[in-house]
């Protein structure tokens, strides 16, 4: 009987250690994802063929995060 109940707790606690894992590992990868730039540059044509005219092949990535050529949208009518 103690061994079944040992087991059913660990169990428990390793599904919860484990659940409690994936969150702060979304969590992380979640403000990651929102310092990237992309969306507010003027370089950035929002089309799944060419992301950015500038860099396409770092575009959405977290190498975006310091681009260089990062410029700010100044009106966001002409996009």
């Amino acid at each position: 009987m103690p061994i079944c109940f040992l087991s059913a707790w660990s169990l428990t606690f390793l599904f919860c250690w484990s659940l409690w894992n994936a969150i702060q590992d979304g969590a992380t990868t979640t403000q990651k994802m929102h310092q990237i730039p992309c969306s507010g540059c003027q370089f950035f044509t929002n089309d799944y063929r060419l992301k950015c005219t500038v860099q396409p092949s770092i575009a959405n990535t977290e190498d975006a995060v310091s681009c260089m050529d990062y410029q700010p949208k100044t009106n966001s009518m002409l996009y």
